[in-house]
């Protein structure tokens, strides 16, 4: 698991790793129950405090992507696969409904917006 922290980003450095550590698990390069790195051992190798990584952990089981097993160790969740996909699909729906408030604004409307949309996804299959 690669992660890399940008200092100069107005982000928080655990929501940079939490979104990096999610955004892993969403591309599915990260697998169902497979191993993450001890809280330490992450903090350790981003050179950033022990409190940060546990607080990733922490907000990533909440939200349902990670599962904690006192002893063990912390793993990326199995169970909930169908609600990683509705995780997708209205990240995709947030994203879509700026542009279209966007393209409002802008004065491009529906019809517009779909044959931009159409040349994409042209462009895209070539």
């Amino acid at each position: 698991m690669k992660i890399i922290i940008k200092n100069g980003s107005e982000q928080p450095l655990y929501q940079q790793i939490k979104d990096q550590i999610k955004g892993a698990i969403l591309r599915q390069e990260l697998k169902e129950g497979e191993k993450l790195p001890s809280i330490r051992s992450l903090a350790n190798n981003l050179h950033v405090s022990v409190l940060t990584t546990k607080r990733v952990y922490e907000e990533l089981e909440k939200e349902g992507f990670i599962v904690t097993i006192v002893g063990k160790g912390s793993f990326v969740a199995s169970e909930n696969m169908e609600m990683l996909s509705e995780f997708k699909r209205h990240l995709v729906e947030k994203k879509l409904s700026e542009v279209w408030q966007m393209a409002r604004t802008l004065g491009i409307y529906k019809e517009e917006l779909y044959s931009m949309m159409d040349i994409i996804f042209e462009e895209d299959d070539e």
